[in-house]
């Protein structure tokens, strides 16, 4: 196990991830671990994980997978099962490194799959919930549609040089993820088999106005899911609720939390915590 610092990298086999870890160590308090989306990192998160731990009391980690921001080169092509083998290969040896003993995991878009495919594939008793930011059970038109046009933003825009200030290969890290999911192959990827098995409550916090994913989204995870599924729709809100509706996200999101955590007495705060979530 590693001895976690406020920053650093953690050595999974062969490549080194970048990582910050908020608040309590895991050996001290609940995790919450933030997996981010296709074209995110440690730093694009922003303030979100800081103010999580605050208004939740758990410790909270978050880590860029390989490929991106500061973190080891991924190989490329991504196979189209490339988020199977980050939720069933990697992610349990990032939650074996860190000591990880009990918490959430709390993903966005991608993240939220590779969440999902954890949670539903791996019996881990440690995992008293998920957090589902934008997630993809399936691909949908406006999900292929959406990212060509972004492939044409890159190519045409600033977006590259917005990206580069968050990757170290920015153009690896673009391609990683929007050659993937622009495969034909990928049009079959779909992943709502494993919403069966999650043993566990499942959040769903969605904008209205996802440009890359739409309602069937939820849809398919209330008729798949034999837990139960909390979903909360934010209005005037699109792919990244995090950042465009940030108070409204941070309140579902610390509440659910804090109501699953408070329920198994390991909320560092108590009824504190709650109170400032809400």
């Amino acid at each position: 196990m590693t001895i976690l610092q406020p920053s650093g990298y953690l050595a999974i086999g062969e490549q080194q991830l970048e990582y910050r870890m908020i608040g309590p160590s895991p050996t001290e308090a609940p995790t919450l671990v933030l997996l981010h989306e296709g074209l995110g990192s440690v730093g694009l998160w922003g303030d979100f994980p800081d103010r999580l731990a605050a208004a939740t009391g758990a410790g909270v980690f978050v880590y860029s997978r390989a490929g991106y921001g500061q973190s080891s080169p991924a190989e490329l092509p991504r196979k189209v099962d490339y988020m199977h083998r980050e939720a069933l290969d990697v992610l349990p040896r990032v939650l074996g490194a860190i000591g990880f003993r009990r918490g959430l995991l709390i993903g966005h878009s991608d993240g939220a799959s590779i969440a999902a495919i954890y949670a539903g594939g791996v019996p881990d008793h440690r995992i008293r919930g998920v957090t589902l930011m934008a997630p993809h059970f399936v691909v949908e038109d406006i999900s292929v549609q959406s990212i060509a046009a972004i492939k044409q933003a890159y190519l045409s825009t600033d977006l590259r040089a917005k990206l580069a200030k968050w990757h170290n290969d920015v153009d690896s890290t673009f391609r990683g993820w929007n050659d993937a999911w622009l495969d034909p192959a990928f049009r079959a990827w779909d992943i709502a088999d494993h919403l069966a098995y999650i043993r566990v409550p499942v959040q769903i916090v969605q904008g209205a106005d996802d440009q890359y994913g739409t309602l069937r989204q939820i849809e398919i995870a209330e008729h798949e899911c034999y837990c139960p599924v909390d979903t909360v729709i934010l209005p005037n809100t699109g792919h990244t609720p995090q950042r465009e509706a940030p108070e409204a996200t941070l309140a579902a999101v610390a509440e659910f939390a804090n109501r699953l955590l408070q329920g198994h007495g390991e909320a560092a705060h108590g009824e504190v915590a709650h109170g400032q979530a809400i």
